[in-house]
């Protein structure tokens, strides 16, 4: 009270010009860009805003310590739940691909041929059919860059449709083509639902919906299942996508009354592209696991060369005996034997042999044919009359020494031959 009483005008006065400074800053406006602003409020957000910002800023770290390093409790049971799933999904990987290559292998074995798009067209829509009764377009692209009719039409989405007319064979005319769309009433494509696997025909409505028919009506298709095409119609390549399963009921006929909604947008269409070239490939088997060295070692290990013909063999054998002239199924004396050895007569059939270099045998053991120059040689020339066998006797042909040009000869057997009684002159050697 002392205080009070003591200072009591300076207070007042104090108290005085504070309210006048106020009344002032309630008055006076701050022009700003925006609008004009009390300066009152300028100062009371210039005094309030720093406690603010602390405060937030308290807040904000308080919560990034709490949730980052303390609320801790469920992140334990959720990183192992998640590696439960990682080792379930590597193990579904393992059996897929187990199941891809033996599918591969049943259809290598079955010689199953897969179609696949090799070549495809782009083209640009030009037009639209002015009917509604009519659902088609006009592309681009005709018989002058190899269009044909019945040639699939598709996007990235989904299938489109196929040409239904090709023009531009007359120089005067416009190369286009007229694309039939499959919401047309008078299209159809053979189409599968992919988990059920019950396949239909896919068709147009006036209305321009798309429907799949043939379809039992004691069959289950759930709502959005997959269409695929199935390749029956043979212009669309199988596995496709042509939509999904919108609704089902029940129709006429004990068949189902499927709608299906496309997978391509049929009333925006832009670009296209033709299917101008499909290949069939045969399925390969894949390399399921590593090579086996029982593999390895099979093929590293030597083959047995094919079997020549007789023809062959007889030119390889005069070949690798020097001079040696063939002459087929004809009985000759064996040149330069000595003396006592008994002709051969050649093996018959017609087969040729190789004749044999002078003094020698060909390969194999049986003896060869001379020279006509030697044979020749060997009448003219006089030389006394060798021994001939007995009839009926057994004898047999020692080869002589084969030249080492020859083919290895393999181990000979004696050879039986029965000769008749008639003295043969023997041959003298004549100097190669």
């Amino acid at each position: 009270m002392d205080v009070l009483g003591r200072y009591r005008n300076l207070i007042v006065l104090v108290t005085v010009l504070f309210a006048q400074v106020l009344g002032l800053a309630v008055q006076v406006k701050r022009t700003s860009d925006s609008e004009p602003t009390r300066l009152i409020r300028v100062w009371a957000v210039g005094a309030v805003s720093p406690f603010e910002e602390g405060l937030h800023w308290l807040q904000t770290s308080t919560s990034g310590i709490w949730h980052n390093y303390l609320y801790l409790r469920g992140v334990r049971a959720e990183n192992r739940d998640l590696k439960q799933q990682i080792q379930q999904m590597r193990l579904e990987q393992v059996r897929m691909s187990q199941d891809a290559a033996q599918a591969h292998r049943l259809q290598s074995l079955l010689e199953f041929k897969e179609q696949f798009i090799s070549q495809t067209m782009a083209a640009q829509v030009i037009g639209w059919s002015g009917s509604e009764q009519s659902r088609s377009v006009y592309i681009d692209k005709g018989a002058r860059e190899g269009i044909k009719p019945d040639m699939a039409v598709i996007t990235k989405d989904g299938i489109v449709g196929k040409v239904l007319q090709v023009f531009g064979t007359n120089p005067l005319e416009r190369s286009v083509s007229q694309v039939l769309l499959i919401n047309d009433q008078t299209s159809g494509v053979g189409a599968i639902l992919d988990q059920a696997r019950l396949q239909g025909i896919l068709r147009g409505t006036p209305s321009g919906d798309v429907v799949l028919e043939k379809v039992m009506s004691d069959e289950t298709v759930p709502v959005g299942e997959l269409v695929l095409t199935s390749g029956g119609d043979g212009i669309f390549p199988k596995g496709l996508p042509v939509g999904k399963v919108t609704k089902v009921s029940p129709g006429s006929e004990l068949f189902l009354n499927i709608r299906v909604r496309p997978a391509a947008n049929l009333s925006r269409l832009e670009e296209v592209l033709v299917v101008t070239k499909i290949d069939e490939r045969q399925a390969q088997p894949e390399q399921a696991g590593p090579i086996r060295a029982v593999d390895i070692l099979a093929e590293r290990l030597p083959t047995v060369p094919p079997k020549q013909d007789a023809a062959t063999q007889g030119a390889d054998k005069a070949t690798a005996g020097g001079t040696g002239a063939v002459t087929p199924n004809a009985a000759v004396p064996n040149v330069g034997a000595p003396s006592g050895t008994p002709r051969a007569n050649a093996p018959k059939g017609g087969t040729p042999q190789a004749a044999a270099p002078s003094g020698g045998v060909a390969s194999g053991g049986v003896p060869g044919a001379a020279t006509v120059a030697v044979k020749k040689a060997a009448a003219s020339a006089p030389s006394p009359v060798a021994a001939s066998p007995a009839v009926g006797s057994t004898v047999t042909t020692t080869p002589a020494t084969q030249p080492a040009t020859a083919l290895p000869k393999p181990a000979t057997k004696p050879v039986k031959s029965t000769v008749t009684p008639k003295p043969q002159p023997a041959a003298q050697d004549t100097p190669q």
